[in-house]
């Protein structure tokens, strides 16, 4: 049996999220895996298209869970980039504590379990920014071609955003494992990789990775940080890099990416705050995992 399991038994059970995750992780992991031909192909297809309905009800719960934060989204494109641009701050999982105290306090173990998780949920930002952009208009497609070039480290391997992180990770001894990642985290990646590979949530993978570049800043600045107190050196360039580069991002996505498609598109504003705001909440669930992990506290329960 694969690790994901039969995708009949893969219904999401309230009582083992972090079961339900590790399969749908380790689905994602296997497809999204470069591959030769095999006589099973046709099996293959059929366990895929079972997963991407069982994907599908994950994605759509996911979708009712985050309305009550779209009560008042408005409609014309220069107010939705102001809504949008809103949520840095006051979003799901925003100015969360944990975030002051890896700065300030966390041990280097404790700092080294926080990017454990972190690095295991990663779902590769340059990848789903390449996934994303297929068949959208023009001007948004240059925009996600100029974020995803500086992702590739503008055709420098030592620029190269995610070979960074790795060398974090190696310098760190961290080992990912979805065995060993808390569901949060698992869930957060999975959301990420429906939005970018199923095109009926295309506008949601671009609101999606747009909050990833509006909120990312202040996270990665504390984390930065911690890691400059710890004694961590060149390795930390990848936060220190995104507390900057992702400022810039941010303010070019959000004019050259959801303005002109809030303006074009109108019939796509919801589905870029959705995905904005799932994007949001499946990080606040994960900040309050890390808390209780690393607090040794029961985590915060957060309304939608």
């Amino acid at each position: 049996m694969s690790p994901e399991g039969p995708a009949s038994l893969l219904a999401a059970d309230p009582s083992d999220p972090a079961g339900f995750h590790r399969r749908l992780a380790h689905w994602n992991h296997r497809r999204l895996a470069p591959s030769t031909p095999r006589p099973a192909w046709r099996d293959d297809l059929r366990r895929d298209a079972e997963m991407m309905l069982v994907e599908g009800d994950f994605i759509e719960r996911a979708r009712a869970e985050a309305a009550p934060w779209l009560a008042d989204l408005p409609t014309t494109a220069d107010a939705f980039v102001a809504w949008f641009e809103a949520l840095k701050g006051s979003g799901p999982g925003e100015a969360d504590p944990l975030f002051p105290w890896l700065a300030e306090t966390a041990s280097m173990e404790e700092m080294r379990w926080f990017l454990l998780q972190e690095v295991a949920g990663e779902a590769g930002f340059e990848d789903l920014v390449a996934m994303a952009q297929v068949k959208m208009p023009t001007r948004p497609k240059l925009e996600l071609a100029r974020n995803y070039w500086d992702e590739m480290g503008r055709g420098s391997e030592a620029g190269m955003h995610g070979p960074m992180l790795d060398r974090l990770a190696a310098a760190l001894d961290l080992n990912p494992r979805i065995e060993e990642t808390v569901w949060p985290s698992l869930a957060l990646g999975n959301t990420l990789v429906a939005f970018s590979t199923q095109r009926r949530y295309a506008y949601h993978a671009l609101g999606a990775l747009g909050a990833v570049e509006l909120t990312a800043p202040w996270r990665a600045a504390h984390v930065a940080e911690g890691l400059k107190r710890l004694g961590v050196g060149v390795e930390r360039k990848y936060f220190a890099l995104h507390a900057t580069l992702d400022i810039a991002h941010s303010e070019a996505w959000n004019e050259e990416v959801l303005r002109p498609l809030a303006a074009e598109r109108p019939e796509c504003v919801r589905a870029l705050a959705e995905g904005a705001i799932m994007r949001l909440m499946a990080g606040a669930r994960c900040f309050d995992a890390y808390r209780a992990h690393l607090w040794g506290a029961a985590p915060l329960r957060r309304s939608a």
